[in-house]
């Protein structure tokens, strides 16, 4: 091996303009395939966190309620009872009432008990009324636990004014419902909630949060379990368990499982966000054939080069194998030519990506002056895409390799 690298090194260095191209040209490619993919990774993490960071990435619901079948006798006419006669009409609708999970804690064990499931909570969860003086705004009450819901939105991390803080009598109100109803902290507002047995709280302003989406700002109110409970006439009750996942496109798989061991209602976030799904799949399929492109082009570019090289190279080539070079050692010094050539330029290509990378965070602005989002370069994804760069140089020299090895020492050193 000592001899085919100080030969392939040698010959790389009496070709230094044909060296210096390929150089550059694998580099260019490592670059572009390199930020690319660290672009779209980190916009599809950007992306993630600003929609999936509000709500759960697995969510147990109750089971839909069936009400009996009227029923009516052959013929048309109203049944007077039920006999052997009557024939089943169409289905009356559900009940309209909340519905509650019947045994919430073994739902919440068995959740947490699935592999890649780090975080589990359940919560009260209902339409009612926000009012302060005159004002007064539809809203979606919550009553959570605060550790085990941060656990799953990081609740705490969004908290602008105030504290993160649900004890009984306070709530944690969204920035554009308190600014809707004049609210300040400290202030205290009513929570009123529908139903034919209407009941109503009031409740102190603990802290303010942003959760990224004005339309949710505007609609949700945090509070204690209890509270809520009360609210909304379920006791002891609760309407949804929320969970979290590690691997967030593992989630259906997820769901499906914990679908037919319960029996019950089980939505990924996959299911609620198709358009977000697909648009990430759209991304990940672009670059996936950007990558395959960009890596043929830096193939076909190493190869035409060394082909060069070994035309060039003939007389030294059958001086080398008259003196006893093997038809292996010839090809090694090609395959590692090509090696070399595509290990530089990775190591190149990879630190201008980064300086790409980095004038993006920098440099790229929204419409409020700040960075549109902060993309770093992963080590795995660096020295991936530097090992494929050098088996891409190695695969290219293959073909020049060969047609080296094949040359006749005779008629080498003639020409």
């Amino acid at each position: 091996m000592g001899f085919a690298y100080t030969i392939a090194w040698r010959f790389l260095r009496e070709g230094r303009f044909q060296s210096l191209l390929i150089v550059v040209g694998v580099a260019a490619g490592v670059a572009v395939v390199t930020y690319i993919s660290a672009l779209i990774q980190g916009l599809q993490g950007n992306t993630i966190e600003r929609t999936l960071g509000t709500q759960s990435h697995l969510t147990v619901r109750p089971r839909d309620e069936r009400t009996a079948p009227a029923l009516a006798a052959p013929g048309g006419a109203a049944a007077a009872g039920v006999g052997p006669g009557a024939v089943a009409r169409d289905l009356q609708p559900r009940a309209q009432r909340l519905r509650t999970l019947d045994d919430w804690r073994a739902i919440e064990v068995e959740m947490a008990s699935l592999p890649g499931v780090i975080a589990v909570t359940s919560i009260v969860g209902g339409a009612a009324l926000a009012q302060r003086g005159d004002a007064s705004r539809a809203i979606s009450l919550f009553g959570i636990d605060l550790e085990g819901y941060d656990r799953i939105v990081a609740l705490r991390t969004r908290i602008v004014q105030g504290e993160a803080r649900v004890a009984p009598g306070e709530a944690l109100v969204g920035r554009e419902l308190a600014d809707d109803l004049g609210l300040v902290l400290g202030d205290r507002f009513v929570v009123r909630a529908g139903g034919a047995n209407a009941a109503s709280d009031s409740f102190k302003v603990a802290g303010l949060f942003d959760l990224g989406s004005r339309d949710l700002n505007r609609r949700f109110v945090y509070v204690t379990q209890t509270s809520a409970q009360s609210l909304l006439g379920i006791p002891g009750g609760m309407t949804n368990t929320y969970g979290r996942v590690s691997d967030l496109f593992g989630a259906a798989r997820l769901a499906a499982t914990l679908r037919a061991r319960t029996g019950l209602e089980v939505e990924s976030w996959m299911d609620t966000n198709a358009q977000l799904l697909s648009a990430l799949q759209a991304q990940s399929i672009s670059t996936g054939l950007i990558r395959i492109f960009t890596s043929l082009v830096v193939i076909l570019g190493i190869a035409s080069v060394l082909v060069v090289s070994v035309v060039q190279k003939r007389k030294e080539i059958g001086i080398l194998r008259a003196m006893g070079a093997t038809r292996g050692q010839m090809t090694q010094v090609f395959l590692l030519q090509g090696a070399i050539v595509g290990w530089i330029g990775s190591l190149i290509g990879i630190a201008l990506a980064q300086g790409l990378l980095w004038g993006f965070s920098n440099f790229a602005k929204g419409s409020d002056g700040k960075p549109l989002f902060v993309i770093g370069l992963p080590l795995d994804m660096a020295l991936g895409v530097a090992l494929a760069a050098t088996v891409a140089g190695v695969l290219a020299a293959a073909a020049p390799a060969r047609r080296a090895a094949r040359l006749d020492p005779a008629q080498a050193i003639r020409l």
